[in-house]
């Protein structure tokens, strides 16, 4: 039963990660949140474990969704290339950071997290374009602050990548395509951070390396890298707005039991 679940997940979070280049981690760290507990997991492990298992699913998710970005020519494999170089480096700290928070308070901060990002959606705020893409090292330092907090929130890391793309003058087509490739190195690195920071943890279920539990990663990668190009290619045809909305009510509902 809980299989179907992860396979239902996995076509959610591939179609958001197309559309929104969003990675999928926004609906995938709540509903692991929700079936761990379900299952009975350790409440010391569960969010942390929630948080890496998402970060491994989102590898299989950009896989497909930045190749149909990449046959449109919305990439910008420039920026990606030198955001990366942070992005390295901020989700191994991430990482680390999120080892140190407890369980409990690792799900409040991602509810306060997803209220925001729901709020962001909602009112369908746009920064103001600025004048052009900044430099190499400020693109890198944007990296690093982008991949440390997507490590911590299990997200791929385009709430943040999108709008700060379209504020320094990159189309919606190009932000939401860059930001999906951008999910890639974050999801690795993080993947490797969670499974070696809990690899040694006595309380994780069966059929888990660290805190990636291996069941919900197949389940949700199945589904998602055949949903990924749907979304990539209705971010190139359809206004998402009515999307954007459902989305950010969800977000609300989730953030909201977070936070209680």
């Amino acid at each position: 039963m809980e299989f179907l679940l992860y396979l239902a997940l996995g076509a959610c979070a591939g179609v958001l990660a197309g559309l929104f280049g969003v990675g999928g981690g926004l609906i995938i760290v709540p509903v692991l949140v929700f079936s761990f507990t379900l299952q009975g997991f350790d409440s010391s492990v569960l969010t942390h474990l929630a948080v890496g298992t998402s970060l491994a699913t989102i590898i299989f998710t950009t896989i497909l969704s930045v190749r149909t970005h990449h046959r449109a020519g919305a990439v910008n494999w420039k920026v990606f290339a030198w955001m990366t170089v942070g992005i390295l480096i901020g989700a191994g700290l991430g990482s680390v950071t999120a080892s140190f928070i407890a369980g409990p308070d690792l799900q409040k901060i991602i509810g306060v997290f997803a209220i925001a990002v729901a709020i962001k959606m909602a009112l369908d705020f746009k920064p103001k374009v600025s004048r052009g893409l900044p430099g190499k090292p400020a693109l890198a330092m944007a990296g690093i602050v982008i991949g440390w907090a997507s490590a911590i929130f299990g997200i791929g890391g385009g709430s943040m990548t999108v709008p700060f793309l379209t504020w320094r003058s990159l189309t919606m087509q190009q932000a939401v395509a860059t930001s999906s490739a951008c999910g890639f190195p974050t999801a690795v690195v993080g993947t490797i951070s969670f499974m070696i920071l809990g690899w040694h943890d006595p309380v994780l279920p069966e059929h888990s390396l660290g805190f990636i539990y291996l069941p919900a990663v197949i389940g949700i990668a199945l589904t998602s890298m055949f949903f990924a190009p749907v979304g990539a290619k209705l971010a190139h045809k359809l206004s998402p707005r009515i999307l954007k909305l459902l989305f950010a009510l969800m977000l609300v509902v989730v953030g909201m039991d977070f936070l209680t």
